[in-house]
């Protein structure tokens, strides 16, 4: 079995000093596939028929996102930054870690999505975009990101769980 963990490299005072930065990118090069199969593995099958989308949230929730609605055959909703959607039907604004920011959607009809990142640090970006998705008609049926940094985030959103392939406790 993989260990997910080894493969995310730690990048010390960035993108500021005393920020410790986790990358993907090594994990994403040599280990691909087998990522997206156990992000796939964290839900069973009953869950996952449950689901009628996959909505990640920009950018990097994209990536899991996507390579997960084709895998399970389930359609792919974008949550992008402000300004990049012709014409955003629901718009929320957040804090970052760094600052602040804006999220936006396209209208939906009721289905049933999971939102994807790839780490849950303070739980900002997820609870914007379930706020958002709630608002814009979306039934948020959970949340599943690579990483959890667990010591950032007691991250609870309407009682809806959080499947997360690595976490961190420090």
């Amino acid at each position: 079995m993989t260990d997910f963990k080894a493969l995310i490299h730690d990048v010390p005072d960035f993108p500021k000093p005393g920020v410790l930065f986790r990358d993907i990118s090594p994990l994403l090069l040599e280990h691909f596939s087998e990522t997206i199969d156990a992000l796939a593995g964290l839900l069973d099958e009953s869950q996952w028929q449950g689901i009628d989308a996959l909505a990640g949230i920009e950018s990097r929730g994209f990536i899991f996102a996507a390579a997960l609605a084709k895998k399970l055959d389930k359609g792919f909703l974008m949550i992008r930054k402000k300004g990049k959607l012709p014409k955003p039907a629901c718009h929320q604004e957040y804090q970052l870690e760094y600052g602040t920011a804006a999220l936006e959607i396209h209208q939906g009809e009721g289905q049933r999505i999971l939102l994807v990142d790839d780490v849950l640090a303070t739980g900002g970006t997820f609870h914007a975009a379930a706020e958002l998705a709630s608002r814009a008609g979306y039934n948020v049926a959970g949340f599943l990101t690579l990483i959890d940094l667990q010591f950032l985030n007691e991250f609870s959103w309407h009682n809806k769980p959080v499947y997360s392939l690595v976490q961190y406790a420090q």
